[in-house]
Formats: structure tokens, sequence, C-alpha cells
């Protein structure tokens, strides 16, 4: 019974990574954006299309929600969705970005869009 399943959830994320690499391609290899943002972005860090991803043909979305200190600088970010290999770089992009300061900390979710160039 445990095999069974092991068997069928491995097909199933082989079928979400297939139907994934067969979606619509991204002719830009990233962009960024911020639903409803609550503060206002200064520079948002661009990320490179890792060398693996371009080898994969892999085409995504990575979330990462940064902690932002009053003085506008990122402090902490976590990894929120999208695919492993494209995650660190979006993670290193989102602590090279910076926000307007405030008056107190506050979180925002960024987007990154990665595809092959």
């Amino acid at each position: 019974m445990v095999k069974r399943a092991k068997g069928i959830l491995a097909l199933c994320l082989l079928a979400i990574v297939a139907a994934a690499s067969l979606g619509k391609v991204s002719l830009r290899a990233q962009d960024a954006e911020i639903a409803g943002s609550k503060r206002r972005v200064k520079s948002l860090g661009k990320p490179q299309y890792p060398d693996l991803a371009r080898k994969l043909n892999l085409a995504g979305v990575v979330k990462i929600e940064v902690t932002i200190g009053t003085d506008g600088k990122v402090k902490r970010t976590h990894i929120v969705g999208g695919h492993p290999v494209l995650a660190p770089e979006a993670e290193r992009a989102a602590m090279q970005s910076e926000f307007e300061p405030g008056p107190k900390e506050t979180t925002e979710v960024i987007e990154f869009k990665f595809g092959p160039q």
C-alpha cells in the first residue's frame, strides 16, 4: 500500500514538472512585481537565470517574502513558493532590493518570474 502511494506521488510530481516545462515560456529572463505593496519600491534586485535552469529549460514564478526594516533595507527573506532551482537566485535578488523608509518593520511578497532568454 505504501509503495503504491509513493509510486502515485512520484507520478504526480513527474506530471507537474512535465506540465510546467511544456507551459507558456516567458521571453524575459526575469521580471519582478509586488502585488498590493504597502511600501514603495526604490529598487528591485535583478536575479540571474541559473545555468541549470537554462539547461532544463525551466520557467516559473518564485515568491519571496521579505522583511523590510524602517530604513527600507531588506533584513530577512523567506521562500514562499517556486522551483528549487530558481529560488536561491530569487532570494539573492530580494536581499538586494530596497524600499522607501517607513515608521515600522513590514513584510512584503515579491514575485520573480523566470524564463529562458
